[in-house]
C-alpha cells in the first residue's frame, strides 16, 4: 500500500473517532417526561414554581439546594442540585437544567437562568412617559 493511502486511512479513523466522541457526550432537550424513559443526561427548560418552597440551608448542608420547577409541557417535578444556591434564583425567568431522573426527583448537574434584563424596567417607564404624553 502505498503511504498516502495510509495516511488518508488513518486521517478517516480518527476523524470517525473524534465524531462518535462528540455524539456520545453531547446531550438532547427534553421534558421531565422524556428524562424518566432514559438514563442520560437531558437538558430541560422551564420556570421555578414560586409557590413552592426553595430549600437551602448552608449550616447543615451547603451543598444541597432542591426546588420546584415546571417544564414547557407543563410537569412540575422536585429538581435537587448538589450545589450552592445561585445568587437571585427567585428573579430567574427560565431555567435550563442539565442532569438525569433518580426515581421521581431530578438531579440536576448544571443550572443555567435566564434572568430579566434590566433594561426591561427601563423600557416600561419609557413607554408609559411616551402615552402620557400622547394622551395630552
Amino acid at each position: 500500500m502505498k503511504k498516502s493511502s495510509i495516511f488518508g486511512l488513518v486521517v478517516i479513523a480518527i476523524a470517525i473517532a473524534v465524531i462518535i466522541s462528540v455524539y456520545a457526550n453531547s446531550s438532547t432537550y427534553g421534558s421531565f417526561n422524556d428524562a424518566t424513559k432514559t438514563s442520560s443526561e437531558l437538558h430541560i427548560v422551564g420556570h421555578l414554581n414560586k409557590t413552592k418552597e426553595l430549600f437551602f440551608d448552608a449550616t447543615k448542608d451547603a451543598n444541597y439546594f432542591s426546588f420546584y420547577m415546571k417544564d414547557n409541557k407543563g410537569e412540575e417535578r422536585k429538581v435537587v442540585f448538589k450545589g450552592t444556591k445561585p445568587e437571585d434564583f427567585e428573579r430567574s425567568e427560565q431555567l435550563v437544567l442539565t442532569g438525569t431522573m433518580v426515581g421521581s426527583e431530578f438531579h440536576a448537574s448544571k443550572i443555567l437562568m435566564k434572568c430579566p434584563s434590566k433594561y426591561q424596567q427601563d423600557e416600561l417607564k419609557t413607554t408609559e412617559v411616551k402615552a402620557k404624553q400622547a394622551s395630552i
